[in-house]
């Protein structure tokens, strides 16, 4: 059995911490460098949810895309919810290690795995990673459809492969217009629309896509925009992590235990669609 310093020299070797954005907060943040590890879980958020999954599987690593703590704190009180998440992996010898923009930017990264699961092929990064010689890392991904869609076409196609959510996926744009191309990013992505429109795409899909990012882009050219739920973007990178954790544990012959929690985060749970009546006179202005 690997100690987890060893798991973790693994997995700091697929995302390097130095690849993370000066903002982030990535690394291990609760864990003994000397406790063995026989199970991981992967999951995208470091809620309570995820942590008594944790227990409940007998995980010795729990691997998050989220941060627990992206900004500072004073206080790891178990009467605060981050505080009780701390104490729970504390008290359970369960280490927390979080991989978050230095996965995004990764070859494979969380934009791959996005594109993998809605079946696109991957050209090239939306936004290159300048300190990649061979062009493969960077933020987002611009991709091929084997065959063009329409736009209703591929909103279908992303939820129905995606994991389900009270949001769906929201389109801006002519739902009958084609689709051969197509650029994705995991997490939020409104801040890209200049490189999306640089990159001559046909359809952006990406999550927490705001009124007046998607007013402007939309004024700007008739590129279509599907807005899914954020998690449902991030989630299949999990999968990929995990197989590739898998991988390194069979190479190295640590009869890891890796697991992927189906365990839905998603803060919205409910969705009730609006009345299909087109009187809007009542609307405020």
């Amino acid at each position: 059995m690997p100690r987890l310093s060893e798991v973790i020299s693994a997995l700091d070797d697929l995302w390097p911490a130095g690849r993370a954005e000066s903002w982030d907060a990535v690394g291990t943040v609760v864990g003994d460098p000397d406790q063995e590890v026989t199970r991981v879980l992967f999951a995208v958020d470091p809620v309570q949810d995820i942590v008594d999954e944790a227990v409940k599987l007998g995980a010795g690593l729990l691997v998050t895309h989220h941060p627990l703590y992206l900004r500072g704190t004073t206080t790891v009180a178990a009467s605060t919810f981050k505080g009780r998440v701390v104490h729970t992996l504390i008290k359970n010898d369960i280490a927390l290690h979080v991989a978050h923009t230095n996965a995004d930017t990764a070859d494979p990264g969380v934009s791959d795995a996005l594109a993998g699961a809605l079946g696109l092929r991957v050209v090239r990064p939306l936004v290159p990673d300048p300190a990649d010689p061979e062009g493969r890392r960077g933020l987002g991904r611009v991709c091929e459809l084997d065959a063009p869609l329409t736009v209703r076409e591929f909103a279908a196609r992303a939820a129905e492969r995606l994991p389900a959510t009270a949001q769906g996926i929201r389109v801006a744009g002519d739902p009958e217009a084609p689709v051969r191309t197509v650029a994705v990013s995991g997490g939020s992505g409104d801040s890209l629309f200049d490189h999306v429109r640089a990159a001559g795409v046909d359809a952006f899909l990406t999550a927490d896509l705001r009124h007046h990012p998607v007013s402007e882009a939309r004024a700007h050219s008739p590129l279509a925009l599907l807005d899914a739920a954020h998690w449902a973007t991030e989630w299949p990178w999990c999968e990929l992590a995990a197989a590739q954790l898998d991988e390194i544990s069979d190479r190295h012959g640590w009869d890891l235990r890796v697991h992927v929690s189906r365990t839905v985060t998603d803060p919205w749970t409910a969705h009730a669609a609006s009345s299909r009546a087109t009187d809007t006179s009542g609307a405020p202005n």
